[in-house]
């Protein structure tokens, strides 16, 4: 039923919070990455830099556990439900959400709120 074929074998995935419903991060997966993540009821993704599968947390301890999965209307875009476990921490920057960063006076202004590790003390 998913459209793998649109986008060259990978869809986009929105993962959202399914207690807060705040937008976490915008990755990727293809029909490998879906199937593990059916399987083990993690978000498991595939990194379109580094051309290979990785499940979320696996570096990092903050994995995400599937709560539903939704496919919008064209078959080609998901979004995951999730539960976040470990430092709650979606983005590898250390924020609870990638999407951190607003504009300003067309600036991206970072206001650091949200942050909840340095990812130097995790990323090593």
């Amino acid at each position: 039923m998913i459209n793998f074929d649109k986008l060259n074998g990978i869809v986009p995935v929105i993962a959202v919070d399914h207690e807060t419903k705040k937008i976490l991060m915008l990755a990727f997966v293809n029909e490998e990455a879906f199937n593990i993540t059916i399987q083990t009821k993690k978000a498991t993704y595939f990194s379109r830099s580094k051309n290979k599968i990785w499940s979320k947390g696996e570096i990092s301890g903050n994995y995400q556990e599937i709560i539903d999965i939704l496919i919008d209307c064209d078959n080609d875009s998901l979004i995951f439900v999730v539960k976040q476990y470990g430092l709650k921490a979606a983005c590898h920057t250390g924020y609870e959400s990638c999407f951190y960063r607003h504009l300003v006076d067309g600036k991206w202004i970072d206001n650091g709120e949200n942050r909840i590790f340095d990812p130097k003390d995790v990323y090593k």
